[in-house]
């Protein structure tokens, strides 16, 4: 009995969390009129006609064209964070060097910045480069680990890994790169993937720092195109549009989320419980 309340209860907090999801299914068929009269998420007609309008967009590219332009920014973007997180990690987790806790310091208090104090010095910069409308501002600082919650989490990682497993590299005639590479980095695979997830995901929800350093509609991120089929007025266009564009946007990040949950949740959890 007490077991079957647990399970009613998490079913009902379940659909309680969902429900805003599907009410954003539902209402993507819907009408102007049905949206704001109702709370239901069910439409009163399914049709596939409002998601071809959605995909041809209200600019001259479709959301394919948009969807490109995003993962030209995420591919290599997700790339330099992995790598440059496991170097800054590797470093701070096995080697001692000098003013490393200062060094270690100055990451945590990184953490504690918002990001969006840093929007406006980086325009300043890539402006008097001359990178201003290219993806290099958006792609490049990951280079550099500036993400400090990810250099911590593997941090934790590796100082869970025990030294002998270095050794032991090194007596099999490993340098420092190949332990790193092929013995240390197999065993941290959850950290790796939980960076790979949310980097995916806060890059498809950045819309701040795209809006400042893209100028060409042709190469706006999916983000800033689902703000271009916005009207001004905010009363001039069809809500269910928008809505399915919103739905097809979301795609990408539940398939990700989906299929990396098991590491990223055990990412997340060991990265916080191990050090």
């Amino acid at each position: 009995m007490k077991k079957a309340l647990i399970y009613l209860l998490l079913t009902a907090v379940a659909v309680i969390m969902l429900y805003p999801l599907l009410w954003l299914v539902g209402a993507s068929f819907k009408t102007n009129e049905e949206i704001f009269s109702s709370v239901w998420f069910m439409p009163k007609s399914l049709g596939t006609e409002v998601y071809k309008n959605a995909w041809d967009t209200v600019t001259p590219y479709t959301m394919g064209h948009y969807f490109i332009n995003t993962f030209m920014i995420i591919i290599p973007k997700i790339a330099f964070a992995v790598i440059s997180s496991i170097l800054v990690a590797y470093g701070f987790a096995r080697f001692d060097f000098p003013m490393k806790h200062l060094f270690y310091v100055i990451l945590i208090c990184g953490m504690l910045m918002p990001s969006i104090a840093t929007v406006m010095p980086l325009y300043r910069m890539w402006s008097r480069l001359g990178l201003i409308d290219t993806y290099i501002p958006l792609t490049v600082p990951a280079l550099f680990a500036g993400e400090g919650m990810f250099v911590f989490i593997l941090i934790q990682f590796f100082k869970g890994i025990p030294k002998e497993f270095d050794e032991a590299a090194r007596i099999d005639g490993c340098g420092t790169m190949k332990t790193l590479f092929f013995v240390l980095v197999p065993c941290i695979r959850p950290a790796v993937v939980s960076i790979v997830v949310f980097t995916f995901l806060w890059t498809m929800n950045d819309f701040l720092t795209p809006l400042i350093m893209i100028q060409s509609v042709e190469k706006y991120p999916l983000s800033l195109a689902l703000r271009l089929s916005v009207d001004s007025t905010g009363q001039g266009y069809e809500q269910s549009k928008i809505l399915a564009m919103s739905v097809i946007g979301l795609i990408p990040s539940i398939s990700v989320f989906a299929i990396a949950q098991k590491k990223f949740i055990s990412g997340i959890t060991a990265g916080g419980l191990s050090g």
